[in-house]
C-alpha cells in the first residue's frame, strides 16, 4: 500500500462559490492552493468569490487585510490541469453531473502522482462510480463540504467499498487540522445529512400538496414545535427547488425507498420555473429574484380571514393535573382567564398549584415577573376533585393519560357535565391528544360539533405551538374560537386535520426512525449522524439526543401510530428500536437509550 504523503499543496478544481470557499479554507490554513477553472472567465469569477469572501471577513474583523492579502497569495488561479501535477490532494467542486465528474478523474489520471489522493465534493451522487474513472480508484474519496465552506465546520467523508484505509485517515486527520468536523459515512446518495433532510422535505411538500395544512401552518408547525431554524417549505425555497428534486431523484433512483420519490408538485414547480428565491417564487412569493423577502401572493391568508372568537370564553376548565395540564392551567391563567381544574386527590390538585408557585418563583428570581403577578395568577387558579365542578366552564381541556379508553370514558362524562358554559350552549371540548384519533372521542358525545384537537407542546408554559385539529364533525365556528383563543394566550396555533401525528409528529418520527434505520444499518454511528443534522442542517439537537430525550418507548408508540394510519412500509418502525424498548433502553429516563447515561 502506497503511505500517503503529508499534505502541503491542494488543487481545487472548479471555482463556483462552493469550489472558492473550499480553497478559502486551505488557503486560510497556510496550504498552498492551485485552483483550475475552465476558462478565463471562470477564473476570473473565481478570483472575485474569494475577493468578496475575504473583504467580507476584513469588514467583519475575522482577519487583517495583510491576513487576507496573504491569503490570498497562497491562492494560483490557472485554466490548465497540468499545474495539478504536484498536488497533495486534488479536490474536484464542478457542476453536479457523473460524467463531467467522471471527465475530470479520468483525465487527472496522467497528471497526478501516484500517491495523490483524490476528492470530490457531491452532495449526491456516487463516489464508487465517479472512482470508477480513475486508474487508482482506491485513492479516490468523497469530500462533502457544506455552504458556506469557510463558515460551516460539518464535512462529511465519503468512503466507497475500495478506499484505502490509510487515505480515509489522512483526509480525516487534515479536516480536523483544517477546524472541521468530519464525519465518516458510506457512500448511498444524499450521505448523512441530505439522506435524512430531503426525506422530511419531500413529506412536507406531500402534506401540503394533499392540502392537508397551508404552507404557513407547516412552516410555523416545525419552527415553533422543534425549535427549527426554518420551516421546511421556505427552507426549499432556499436551497432552489430544481436542485432539491435532482436530490431526491438521484436518492430515488439509487435506493428505490418510496419516501424519496420526489413529490409531484415538485416537478411541476420545475417545470414552470418556479425554482424558489432564486426565481422569486417557488413555495411562497419573494419581492425579487434572490431576495430573501416574502410578499403576499394569492394564497397569502388575508386580515379579513384571521380567526375571531365566535363563542366567548370567560371561564376554562382544565382536567388533569400532570406536567402538560399544570402547564396549560399556567398559559389560561396567565392570559387573565378563571381556571377550573380537576385532579383525582386533592395531593394532585395541590401538586398543580405548587408547580404553578415554582414556575412563577423561577420567572421571579429571574426578573420575568413579580409577586403581585403571582398571587394574581394564583387567584384565578381554583382546584376541584370533582368534575361536576367543570358544569359552567366555557371550554375545557382534558390533559390525562394518553389511553383512548380512559379517554373516551372522560368525555362521555364531559358531555353530560359541562353543560352551563357559552350561555347553556355548553363547553368547547378539547383533548390534548398528541397522537390518538380525536373523532372517537367526540363520537361518544351527543355534540361532535364542539370536540376539537388542542395539542399543546410539553412544557405548556413555554412552548409557543398549539396544533388546533378539527374532525370531520368539528363546527367551524369551534374551529375558529380555538385558534383565536390561542393567539389571545399568546400562542401560535396552526391548523389540521384529524389524522394520527398532526403536522409535528408526522413529519418529525419518520425523519428520526430514518435516522435509526441509518444507524442500524452501520451506515454511520450515532455520534457522526447527529452531528450531520446540528452542523449541516442547524436542528437544535442530532436525532438520537432527541430520541432519548423524548423516550424510545414514546417514540415507538408514535411510530407505530404513524404506520398504522398510512399504512407507509417506510414508516414501519426500525427493528432496532423495538430491540431497545424490549431491552428497557427507554433513554435519558432509564439512564440509557442509544447512549448511556448512568455514569453522567
Amino acid at each position: 500500500m502506497t503511505e500517503t504523503p503529508a499534505f502541503t499543496t491542494v488543487g481545487v478544481i472548479g471555482l463556483g462559490t462552493m469550489g472558492a470557499g473550499i480553497a478559502e479554507v486551505f488557503a486560510r490554513n497556510g496550504y498552498a492552493v492551485i485552483g483550475v477553472e475552465v476558462n478565463e472567465a471562470a477564473v476570473q469569477r473565481g478570483r472575485e468569490h474569494l475577493e468578496h469572501s475575504t473583504g467580507r471577513a476584513v469588514k467583519r474583523e475575522k482577519m487583517t487585510q495583510e491576513q487576507a492579502d496573504e491569503l490570498l497569495g497562497r491562492i494560483t488561479l490557472t485554466t490548465d490541469m497540468h499545474d495539478l501535477a504536484d498536488a497533495d490532494l486534488v479536490v474536484e467542486a464542478v457542476v453536479e453531473s457523473l460524467e463531467v465528474k467522471k471527465s475530470i478523474f479520468r483525465t487527472l489520471d496522467g497528471i497526478v502522482r501516484p500517491d495523490a489522493v483524490l476528492a470530490t465534493n457531491t452532495s449526491s451522487l456516487s463516489v464508487t462510480e465517479i472512482s470508477t474513472a480513475n486508474a487508482r480508484p482506491g485513492r479516490v474519496v468523497g469530500v462533502h463540504f457544506f455552504n458556506p465552506a469557510p463558515v460551516q465546520n460539518l464535512v462529511e467523508i465519503i468512503r466507497t467499498v475500495v478506499t484505502e484505509p490509510d487515505v480515509l485517515a489522512s483526509v480525516q486527520a487534515l479536516l480536523v487540522d483544517l477546524g472541521k468536523n468530519p464525519v465518516v459515512c458510506g457512500d448511498k446518495a444524499g450521505f448523512i445529512a441530505n439522506t435524512l433532510l430531503f426525506g422530511y422535505l419531500n413529506h412536507a411538500v406531500a402534506m401540503y400538496e394533499g392540502r392537508y395544512a397551508s404552507r404557513e401552518d407547516i412552516d410555523a408547525a416545525m419552527r415553533f414545535g422543534c425549535g427549527y431554524p426554518m420551516g421546511p417549505l421556505a427552507l426549499l425555497d432556499l436551497i432552489g427547488l430544481d436542485t432539491a428534486y435532482e436530490i431526491l431523484d438521484t436518492m430515488y433512483k439509487q435506493g428505490r425507498d418510496r419516501l424519496h420519490a420526489p413529490a409531484p408538485i415538485l416537478k411541476q414547480y420545475v417545470t414552470a420555473g418556479l425554482l424558489g428565491r432564486k426565481s422569486g417564487r417557488g413555495f411562497y412569493t419573494y419581492e425579487a429574484p434572490d431576495s430573501p423577502v416574502v410578499v403576499a401572493d394569492a394564497h397569502t391568508p388575508s386580515a379579513e380571514d384571521k380567526p375571531q372568537l365566535r363563542h366567548d370564553i370567560a371561564l376554562v376548565g382544565v382536567v388533569g393535573t400532570g406536567t402538560m395540564a399544570s402547564g396549560i392551567v399556567e398559559v389560561f391563567a396567565k392570559a387573565g382567564y378563571d381556571v377550573v381544574f380537576t385532579g383525582r386527590g386533592q395531593d394532585k390538585v395541590d401538586g398543580v398549584v405548587a408547580a404553578i408557585t415554582k414556575s412563577f418563583d423561577k420567572q421571579i428570581q429571574r426578573g420575568r415577573a413579580t409577586e403581585e403577578q403571582k398571587a394574581e395568577v394564583l387567584g384565578r387558579v381554583r382546584g376541584t376533585t370533582s368534575l361536576d365542578d367543570l358544569r359552567d366552564v366555557d371550554l375545557v381541556v382534558e390533559a390525562i393519560a394518553e389511553d383512548l379508553a380512559i379517554k373516551t370514558t372522560l368525555f362521555e362524562n364531559l358531555d353530560e357535565i359541562c353543560t352551563g358554559g357559552r350561555g347553556g350552549a355548553g363547553a368547547i371540548l378539547a383533548t390534548t391528544t398528541s397522537s390518538l384519533p380525536i373523532i372517537s372521542m367526540a363520537r361518544v358525545t351527543k355534540r361532535p360539533q364542539d370536540v376539537i384537537g388542542m395539542h399543546f407542546f410539553n412544557p405548556a408554559a413555554i412552548m409557543k405551538l398549539v396544533e388546533v385539529v378539527s374532525t370531520v364533525a368539528t363546527d367551524e365556528a369551534v374551529t375558529e374560537t380555538v385558534l383565536a383563543l390561542c393567539e389571545k394566550v399568546g400562542k401560535v396555533a396552526v391548523r389540521c386535520g384529524d389524522r394520527s401525528g398532526f403536522i409535528v409528529n408526522a413529519l418529525l418520527f419518520p425523519y428520526l426512525n430514518d435516522a435509526v434505520k441509518m444507524l442500524e444499518a452501520h451506515y454511520a454511528t450515532a455520534d457522526d449522524i447527529d452531528t450531520a443534522m446540528k452542523q449541516g442542517c442547524a436542528l437544535p439537537m442530532g436525532p438520537f439526543e432527541l430520541l432519548d430525550v423524548v423516550g424510545n418507548d414514546v417514540s415507538l408508540a408514535i411510530q407505530r401510530e404513524l404506520y398504522l394510519e398510512f399504512r407507509e412500509p417506510g414508516f414501519a418502525p426500525a427493528p432496532l428500536l423495538e430491540h431497545l424498548v424490549t431491552a428497557g433502553y427507554l433513554g435519558r429516563k432509564a439512564g440509557r437509550g442509544f447512549r448511556d447515561y448512568s455514569a453522567r
